[in-house]
């Protein structure tokens, strides 16, 4: 019987994942839904064949096209802000994700969300994921090429929004592709000074709270095919 990709031998097995996990749980992520995630995800199936022995790092790793899939700690961080601070209670039925990358993001919030909408600028990149998603199984992921800047106002509103690159200012199509009550985690600031941000949708208006820094590649503008 041929092995299993998703759990992985050596450096990508099941134990070195749970150790990726108690380090995000010393880091201060306590909510045990996307520690689950996390470990369950196989991570060295969104990297480079030659990076596979890095995956459980806690380090973000090139993914090709000038871009990175995310540290690990920064995912589960932005994931359970995301899930901790919807309208009510519960999870959000329905986030968008703007900048899908190689899909890791996509696949942790897959396992927590009923529908994930992602937008992707760099075609190669989106059409690569599409199939690494379908491989894995993962039903519950519409993506579309697109400036992540525009959203996908079509699939709107969104209980929340996770975007996963950073431009300088908070671009309003996305604030006005939120849901009342919803809430947006999104890196804020140039290279450097960046700071990872809430925002709150209430009304007509919106509240911001920095959470802490970070360093995220720049929303672009534009379409790459």
């Amino acid at each position: 019987m041929a092995a299993d990709p998703t759990t992985g031998i050596g450096m990508t097995s099941l134990a070195t994942r749970e150790r990726l996990v108690n380090r995000i749980r010393e880091q201060g992520v306590r909510d045990e839904r996307v520690l689950a995630r996390i470990r369950e995800v196989p991570r060295h199936l969104f990297v480079d064949e030659a990076l596979a022995s890095r995956a459980y790092e806690d380090t973000a790793l090139p993914i090709g096209h000038g871009q990175t899939i995310s540290q690990p700690y920064i995912v589960a961080r932005m994931t359970e802000c995301l899930l901790a601070h919807g309208p009510g209670k519960g999870v959000p039925a329905k986030v968008l994700e703007v900048g899908t990358g190689c899909g890791y993001q996509s696949a942790v919030l897959a396992g927590l969300v009923p529908k994930v909408y992602s937008v992707e600028r760099i075609e190669p990149l989106l059409v690569a994921t599409r199939r690494r998603l379908n491989d894995l199984g993962i039903r519950n992921v519409r993506t579309q090429l697109s400036d992540g800047s525009w959203g996908w106002p079509e699939q709107g509103p969104y209980e929340a929004i996770i975007v996963t690159a950073a431009p300088l200012e908070l671009p309003q199509a996305l604030v006005d592709q939120l849901a009342d009550g919803g809430r947006m985690i999104i890196p804020l600031g140039p290279a450097n000074q960046q700071t990872l941000t809430l925002v709150r949708k209430l009304g007509a208006e919106h509240q911001r709270t920095a959470l802490e820094a970070v360093s995220f590649v720049p929303l672009l503008g534009g379409v790459l095919r």
